[in-house]
């Protein structure tokens, strides 16, 4: 199964590498595309748990570590609530794990 990882970069100017078990991620999420938190989180949340269900089609449980990495952009996100606007661009694919 093709895993991929793919950067946020957060209102801060921090930068998220991020892991995902599926390239679905690509379907819910663009390069140089920047995102309304609210909006950034449903996409995430819709990829990962596509991504988690894909392998747990082909080996019969969830990715543990594509449901941990939506945590932790939930954890980052939350750094952000209070802020009116913020917005988190996606910067890049890993074309290495492609």
């Amino acid at each position: 199964m093709p895993q991929m990882h793919f950067h946020l970069q957060w209102p801060d100017g921090d930068v998220s590498r991020c892991y995902s078990p599926s390239l679905v991620v690509r379907e819910h999420l663009t390069v140089g595309q920047s995102y309304p938190l609210p909006e950034l989180l449903h996409r995430a949340r819709t990829a990962l748990h596509i991504g988690s269900e894909r392998v747990r089609a082909k080996y019969g449980f969830a990715c543990s570590a594509a449901l941990d990495q939506l945590q932790r952009i939930e954890q980052d996100a939350e750094r952000f609530r209070d802020q009116p606007g913020a917005r988190v661009t996606v910067t890049a694919f890993d074309p290495s794990d492609e």
